[in-house]
């Protein structure tokens, strides 16, 4: 099973080779701007897919079927000029579920501050000691956040250090010009993504996203009934996360990820089932109620 080798490797303090983890598939779109040649959003992207896809970002040996997929799609809204550009990049990746054909969405995020300079013919440049440019800490910082979800969701608080990897990099980017690093711009920022995860209050987010993943889902071709009531469980979990953090970043994340796969695994649930489930959900993420009326009609 994927990564489970790997862990268990971690576990015993064996040595492991070495070879890349991610498995970026990149988009670079810029419909509106004609003040710069197209070739260089070309450039634009295939110097992204190359920095996220060749760089190493963990000790731990990946065989290629195991490898962390996600897309990414960059939207450059401006060209201020030739080499300075901002927009907007949307991330998702997801975890294949053991047994299956399936991929359950993992991470979900729309970042809409992405302000960068990007000269073609110049490799990105990043070092985790220093905030160099607001593009190799841009995405450093994703890489590290996509990482510590996915080892999260294979072993209870597996991510850990890659959050504090991506809570470093927001430390040095403090000083900055550009927006999204510091905590009193706004909650929904890259801040707050890290720092609240790697806070107290939102253990239970994170012991849930092991047992929705590997307790659950993971369990579903052999017992369907007792990995779904894990699900269950795991979410109803999130209430306390709520209550000490509400409209937090980290849950709304997560419902815009979550909500229709959690839909279209309780929809033939037993009905007392379905009514612990709705009464949770409604309470942790009314703005999806819409979805969650469907799940009991």
């Amino acid at each position: 099973m994927r990564k489970l080798l790997t862990l268990l490797l971690l576990i015993l303090g064996v040595s492991q080779g070495y070879s890349q983890e991610l498995k970026c598939n990149v988009t670079v779109i810029a419909p509106t701007i004609t003040n710069v040649d197209k070739s260089v959003f070309e450039t634009m992207e295939s110097t992204i897919r190359d920095f996220m896809n060749n760089r190493k970002w963990t000790n731990d040996t990946f065989d290629p079927s195991e490898q962390i997929e996600f897309n990414m799609q960059i939207t450059i809204n401006q060209a201020q000029s030739q080499t300075s550009f901002s927009g907007t990049m949307q991330i998702q990746s997801s975890r294949p579920i053991y047994m299956s054909d399936y991929n359950s969405s993992l991470f979900l995020v729309n970042d809409n501050k992405f302000q960068f300079r990007f000269l073609p013919n110049t490799v990105i440049d990043f070092s985790l000691d220093q905030h160099r440019d607001n593009l190799s800490s841009l995405l450093a910082y994703y890489a590290y956040m996509i990482i510590g979800y996915d080892y999260d969701s294979y072993s209870m608080n597996g991510g850990t250090s890659y959050f504090e990897k991506a809570q470093t990099i927001v430390t040095n980017a403090q000083g900055a010009p550009e927006q999204g690093w510091r905590a009193p711009e706004n909650k929904n920022n890259r801040y707050w993504m890290v720092d609240y995860i790697l806070s107290a209050p939102f253990s239970p987010f994170r012991e849930g996203l092991y047992n929705f993943h590997r307790k659950g889902l993971d369990v579903m071709y052999k017992n369907s009934d007792n990995g779904r009531k894990i699900i269950k469980d795991a979410i109803i979990a999130l209430k306390p996360v709520h209550q000490s953090r509400p409209s937090n970043i980290i849950l709304q994340l997560y419902f815009l990820t979550k909500s229709d796969e959690i839909v279209n695994i309780f929809k033939d649930a037993p009905q007392d089932e379905k009514k612990q489930i709705y009464d949770a959900l409604v309470k942790i993420d009314p703005s999806n109620i819409t979805k969650y009326n469907k799940m009991i009609e």
